[in-house]
């Protein structure tokens, strides 16, 4: 009998993996609230459709029931909440919604209740992390650096940036501190800041900047001296979006309008995601650097993963709906094929200190043409 598995969420990211999952041979249930969404996946052999409010602890506990695997595929703002209550039911997970809370926090929960929860397991945070865990196995790790974006091919004026994501989880990213490790210390720096140019032979120049994506590696990779990590946008983003968090509209200080009160990043989300929407069928890409340097066997050595994965015309798929969810879905396969043993809430960097797992990893990703270039030094 089919192992069966839910996915909570039937965002652009969550049908991507609902779909991968099902041509696995995986009974796969999809849930969401959107019946738009949902309407993505009807009809196809081996999905189930279930429009439902899973936030609704009762409504959730229902739809486990039955499943050996879970998948949160949900806004970061309900990823801790979703996750806690999965747990405490008994179920195994990978997530995704990369919550702003401290997942690792429920480690214990998990391990109490014998089950494996994998979290962030995307392309960033996630498959980075699953790089460095490796190479961390191989080598003293002197400094890790991660540089990702998704962008649109088009450029559009005036934003010149599309999203896949929750236009408020997108906003962020330009407003949360990063924080870095340097000369192994944990510092903070504004979002945006350290901005640089860098030249990709794929799409020409790309601006990086400080991001806080290194989440769980702040607490899993203590002994790592220098670990930063950089979103990239096209030249001359910082300067826009700079602009309207300076003038306020990104703030969740409610004002005064008229004798209603209003968040200003409400306005602004509802005011963006028009113009951050991907058209059907638009080409968009995403591009991922990754660097460590460290010493192996005595020798200084630089290994560098390049990943640059483009929108998927023949299954109408996006780019960063491939990386993050087939992603996801091959930790997931590895999990419900007894790979993953480890009990408790993992980093996705635990999943890669395994090389075996590893190796599956890159190569199921692989075979869906996400293809990772390595290059040594």
């Amino acid at each position: 009998m089919a192992q069966k598995i839910i996915v909570l969420g039937a965002g652009l990211v969550g049908s991507a993996i609902v779909s991968d999952l099902s041509k696995n041979g995986y009974e796969v249930t999809s849930a969401d609230l959107d019946r738009e969404a949902l309407g993505r996946l009807e009809g196809t052999p081996g999905i189930e459709t279930v429009c439902s409010d899973f936030t609704d602890p009762e409504n959730l506990s229902s739809l486990l029931n039955g499943k050996e695997l879970v998948i949160g595929a949900a806004p970061g703002a309900l990823g801790y909440r979703l996750m806690k209550q999965v747990i405490g039911e008994g179920k195994h997970m990978v997530d995704i919604s990369f919550c702003p809370e401290e997942y690792l926090d429920l480690d214990a929960l998990a391990r109490e209740q014998g089950v494996t929860v994998v979290a962030d397991m995307g392309v960033a945070p996630g498959m980075c992390n699953a790089i460095l865990g490796y190479h961390d196995q191989q080598m003293r790790v002197k400094s890790y650096k991660c540089i990702v974006g998704g962008l649109p091919e088009r450029r559009t004026w005036p934003l010149e940036y599309k999203s896949s994501w929750s236009p408020i989880d997108c906003i962020e990213e330009y407003t949360r501190p990063a924080r870095l490790v340097q000369q192994g210390k944990i510092v903070t720096c504004p979002a945006l800041s350290d901005a640089a140019l860098v030249e990709f032979e794929e799409v020409g120049t790309l601006e990086e900047w400080n991001s806080d994506g290194l989440r769980s590696l702040l607490t899993t990779m203590p002994h790592i001296p220098d670990m930063v990590e950089k979103t990239l946008r096209y030249p001359g983003t910082i300067q826009y979006i700079s602009a309207l968090r300076e003038l306020g509209y990104f703030s969740y200080d409610e004002i005064e309008v008229d004798g209603k009160k209003i968040r200003p990043i409400d306005l602004t989300a509802r005011l963006l995601f028009p113009l951050w929407k991907l058209e059907k069928g638009e080409a968009e890409f995403t591009i991922m650097r990754v660097t460590i340097c460290g010493e192996q066997q005595g020798r200084e050595r630089t290994v560098q993963y390049d990943l640059f994965d483009r929108y998927d015309p023949l299954s109408d798929t996006l780019s960063m709906a491939r990386t993050t969810g087939y992603t996801c879905a091959g930790v997931a396969d590895m999990l419900l094929k007894g790979m993953i043993t480890e009990r408790g809430v993992l980093a996705p960097e635990m999943v890669g200190r395994q090389e075996r797992n590893f190796e599956y990893l890159l190569q199921y990703l692989r075979d869906r043409n996400v293809v990772y270039r390595v290059t040594v030094q």
